[in-house]
């Protein structure tokens, strides 16, 4: 693994070309994820069972209603009352983002309104195939219920035909009664495009690996998409010499484990931690099942770094720009307020990423790629459109109209002047 130290005359130049590399990796896959999603648009399910045999070994696009319940009824018990909890507790925090309409009456009586109404339909894509991912499935759908989005679809890619029970048991928690058993840029493709199979739809949201996030970017202005990259994981975590290493190790190989792009970054003033932290790593990895996705995200993506002031330290932060964060320090209250760009932080040696992955309640659907500088997570908010209404009075144009008309001219939009013009009382 990289280590840095800030001390160095090129440190920022070092890190900055390290995030870099790791983008453009993420990025490099535009051009065969765009030649796929014209295939699809030309050739729609024709070109959609092609990918599904070829990287899938599937070959149902579209499972029965009895072949999802067969496969429910395979799932442990204790694994459907984990998702039942988190089923509650995420639905829960979501109620409480609801927005509230906005409707204002001046002195003129003229009436404005601000109303949020849900999106007709939307599609949640869950990771699949080899993977199975149900807490997706409630992270993506549930903001969605709580807004009362008509039409929920699922896209999810099976292995060999067959999907998750855990996945499905989820959906079927969603109320979902669309799913389509595909995935990668094809499915993208298809629910912006539209199949005789697969009806379009308006919005996509939902995190994959880099040819997911590629194709939605590429298909974003024929659909919506969400107001951020939700690529491959990412992770930084703070932490000081009363951090127990065996923790902070496993909390960056369980992000590591999600792909080889996944992003661990770990940063401290404690030089002997960070010696503690990189040995225990690799003695940790043997024991998960994923260790070579995990070795070979750590050792291409993963950095240590050593920084010798908290001032240092929240200015990596936010030049980072992380998905998650752990401030997994003892005076983590006084980085708060000045920790601006992050997905989500957790707050405490107790608050761990893998507990916001599930039932927290919190959204675990956060922006990477630097993106938080300038986006947030999946809320309520994605499934919303907002729309003004606007009622004026007699009193109200003639009364606001002659500053209209003034602002019009100067812009050289007489068509503008002309037709408020037109409405005010001659006298």
């Amino acid at each position: 693994m990289k280590i840095l130290n800030s001390n160095t005359k090129n440190f920022n130049k070092v890190l900055e070309n390290l995030i870099n590399l790791r983008k453009n990796k993420v990025r490099s896959n535009l051009v065969s994820v765009t030649n796929i999603i014209k295939d699809v648009k030309k050739n729609g399910d024709k070109a959609i069972l092609k990918y599904e045999k070829k990287f899938n070994q599937n070959s149902i696009i579209v499972p029965t209603s009895k072949q999802i319940s067969k496969s429910i009824k395979s799932l442990d018990r204790k694994v459907k009352r984990a998702i039942d909890l988190a089923y509650n507790r995420i639905y829960k925090f979501h109620s409480l983002q609801k927005f509230k309409n906005i409707s204002y009456i001046d002195k003129l009586k003229n009436k404005l309104e601000y109303r949020y109404i849900p999106i007709d339909s939307v599609a949640i894509y869950v990771p699949g195939s080899t993977a199975s991912y149900p807490s997706s499935v409630l992270m993506n759908a549930i903001p969605a219920l709580v807004v009362n989005v008509k039409r929920i679809v699922m896209i999810n890619p099976s292995f060999k035909g067959k999907q998750n029970p855990a996945v499905l048991y989820a959906a079927r928690k969603c109320k979902i009664k669309e799913i389509y058993s595909i995935g990668g840029p094809s499915a993208i493709a298809a629910v912006t495009y539209g199949t005789k199979k697969i009806k379009k739809v308006n919005k996509i949201v939902g995190p994959g690996n880099a040819y997911v996030a590629a194709a939605k970017k590429e298909v974003f202005g024929d659909v919506g998409i969400e107001g951020m990259t939700a690529g491959p994981s990412e992770i930084t975590i703070v932490c000081d010499k009363f951090s127990n290493p065996e923790w902070v190790a496993s909390d960056l190989i369980a992000q590591a484990e999600h792909d080889n792009l996944a992003q661990c970054i770990l940063i401290s003033k404690d030089k002997k931690l960070i010696e503690k932290v990189k040995i225990e790593i690799f003695k940790q990895l043997k024991e998960i099942p994923r260790s070579s996705i995990a070795k070979k995200s750590l050792m291409s993506n993963g950095v240590l770094i050593y920084i010798n002031s908290d001032k240092k330290i929240i200015d990596v932060i936010n030049k980072i720009a992380p998905e998650h964060l752990e401030l997994n320090v003892k005076n983590y209250k006084s980085f708060i307020s000045k920790v601006k760009n992050a997905g989500s932080i957790c707050l405490g040696k107790y608050a761990v990423m893998a507990m916001t992955d599930y039932n927290v309640g919190s959204n675990h659907v956060l922006p990477t790629n630097g993106s938080a500088k300038y986006s947030s997570g999946i809320s309520v908010n994605e499934f919303y459109k907002r729309i003004s209404y606007i009622n004026l009075s007699k009193k109200g144009i003639e009364s606001l109209g002659p500053s209209v008309i003034t602002l019009a001219n100067h812009e050289g939009l007489v068509g503008h002047a002309q037709s408020v013009k037109k409405r005010i009382r001659r006298k």
